[in-house]
């Protein structure tokens, strides 16, 4: 269905291609800090947990760089108050 979550660091984004179409989820860096600012996925896919993936797996891909994040995209926020697992990845404010 899907390839795993990619880090395009030339578009300052992850990118999660399902079916032919790309969701994505846009950050700003800032050294180790990723700032993420925007997810967004195709219409066509809405629905599917399609965000819910994509998240994940960025939030991993940050976790196995020695990162931590900052959420700017309300989704993005919502997703870690409901998968605690991920609290560890916040940057102190």
């Amino acid at each position: 269905m899907a390839d795993a979550v990619r880090d395009n660091a030339a578009r300052s984004r992850y990118e999660l291609e399902v079916s032919g179409q790309t969701a994505f989820l846009d950050y700003r860096q800032s050294g180790k800090l990723r700032v993420l600012t925007h997810a967004e996925v195709p219409q066509a896919l809405r629905g599917a947990g399609i965000a819910a993936r994509l998240t994940a797996g960025a939030l991993e891909l940050v976790r196995a760089e020695g990162g931590k994040v900052l959420p700017r995209c309300p989704y993005v926020v919502e997703f870690i108050e409901r998968n605690p697992q991920f609290n560890d990845l916040l940057a102190a404010p």
